[in-house]
């Protein structure tokens, strides 16, 4: 009972010191998980930054921001179409005549484009007009070019440089006279009728236009001018004559009739 006695003041002053060691542990545990806490955060935030960073590459690739990965996005394609426009164009006279600016009144108001007029030939004969509008210049040029092509009409010429006889156009108020000129005369014309006969190859011609100065009713005039040419040609077939009868009238001899019909290409 005496020895149970003794050790029960000792078990009694030892309680209080394993308690302040758990407390102590306790404290160094909390502060340890308090220092990884911010670690662990921090890692997170390091890696969605990667992950940031290659949406915003990924997004600029899709937009043509990286051209340098296979000029994807909008880089890309306005570069294949430059090449196929280059392709295009071989051999093909392409004259801008006329550009402007329009509207479009929308519910939430106006937008504005650009209207492009265009004239393309190949200098040989075939001369074709197109207009095209877009939010683009670029674009609206592209378009008008493309319409243009379509509609490209053959009109027979004499000797390769000028026309077979004059002819009278016209359309709305604009009226426009054409005849034909002797060698080195050049292309007496003004404005968008020059550029139709520099790209229908004619190098001799005298013009006149009254009326108007809208150049889409000048172009217009010019080519109901053009489509109305004939050549000694189709004359004859429609007739159903030689072409040296045609050509012999008008006190040329027979020789020389037939040397000019032999010439006549149209």
């Amino acid at each position: 009972m005496m020895a149970d006695e003794k050790k029960t003041p000792e078990a009694e002053s030892e309680a209080p010191k394993v308690e302040e060691t758990a407390a102590a542990e306790e404290t160094k545990v909390e502060a340890a998980t308090e220092e990884a806490a911010p670690a662990e955060e921090a890692a997170p935030a390091e890696e969605a930054a990667p992950v940031a960073d290659d949406q915003r590459q990924g997004r600029g690739r899709g937009r043509g921001g990286n051209r340098d990965g296979g000029n994807r996005g909008r880089g890309g394609r306005d570069n294949r179409r430059g090449g196929r426009r280059e392709e295009e164009d071989d051999g093909i006279i392409e004259k801008l005549v006329h550009i402007n600016r329009v509207s479009k009144t929308v519910k939430g108001g106006k937008r504005f484009g650009f209207a492009a007029l265009v004239v393309v030939g190949d200098g040989s004969g075939r001369v074709g007009f197109g207009h095209g509008k877009a939010r683009e210049v670029p674009e609206a040029i592209s378009k008008a070019s493309a319409a243009a092509r379509k509609k490209m009409v053959r009109v027979p010429l004499k000797e390769g440089r000028t026309l077979h006889h004059d002819g009278k156009g016209r359309f709305g108020a604009g009226k426009v006279t054409v005849r034909t000129a002797p060698p080195g005369t050049g292309i007496i014309a003004g404005g968008p009728m020059r550029a139709v006969f520099e790209s229908l190859g004619v190098a001799d011609v005298v013009t006149k236009s009254v009326g108007t100065s809208n150049p889409y009713n000048m172009i217009r005039a010019t080519f109901d001018a053009l489509t109305n040419q004939s050549s000694p040609k189709s004359v004859a077939q429609r007739r159903g004559k030689k072409v040296a009868d045609l050509l012999g009238r008008g006190g040329a001899t027979e020789a020389e009739a037939e040397a000019d019909a032999a010439a006549v290409v149209e």
